[in-house]
């Protein structure tokens, strides 16, 4: 296994596999459908497989992940404890956003603000995230989840470089969006 950094070269001449991780709100799929855009490779947003309507889980979302990953390209978010390790055994590269907890925490609020704004704008399964108002009396509210799950990912992501079971797994760490602007224009525009 390797970690770069956004200006090292990245030793994958043309990936077709690549898993986007990173907390809520890191922009892991807006980062996994400009790679798909630039790679010409399918693009399925990781939550419309497991979200239902209600915020229910869909009975199946594990064998569809699975199936997905099965085609010989794609970009998707890093997500899916039952199904990430199946995940990180086809990746080639993964693709860390390593933001700092601030950052993610700000994103994630003005992405609810902003959602709220345009109507409740749905997501996976027809859903919409609850107001910032709800902050204080919904326990599972998302910038509350943001703020939990930053160290939880990011011990996630260290596990699985320090276990070293993928070793032709390439792992990209940007930290801010500027390293992630850095390194679409740079380095990975040359090898799409």
């Amino acid at each position: 296994m390797r970690v770069i950094g956004p200006n090292d070269p990245l030793p994958v001449e043309r990936p077709r596999r690549i898993a986007v991780a990173g907390a809520p709100a890191a922009g892991k799929t807006t980062l996994a459908r400009r790679l798909c855009e630039l790679l010409g490779v399918p693009f399925v947003e990781f939550e419309s497989f497991y979200h239902a309507p209600g915020w229910t889980v869909r009975p199946t979302w594990q064998q569809d992940v699975l199936e997905f990953l099965e085609r010989p390209e794609w970009a998707i978010e890093w997500q899916g404890e039952e199904v990430r390790e199946q995940m990180t055994a086809r990746t080639q590269v993964l693709v860390w956003l390593d933001h700092p907890r601030l950052l993610t925490t700000v994103r994630v609020v003005v992405r609810t603000v902003v959602r709220r704004l345009g109507g409740g704008t749905a997501i996976a399964g027809g859903n919409s995230e609850s107001p910032l108002r709800t902050f204080f009396t919904d326990p599972g509210h998302i910038v509350k989840e943001s703020w939990r799950r930053h160290p939880v990912l990011r011990a996630r992501v260290r596990r699985t470089i320090a276990e070293n079971r993928h070793p032709h797994l390439v792992v990209v760490r940007l930290r801010g969006q500027r390293q992630v602007d850095a390194w679409l224009r740079g380095l990975f525009a040359e090898v799409s």
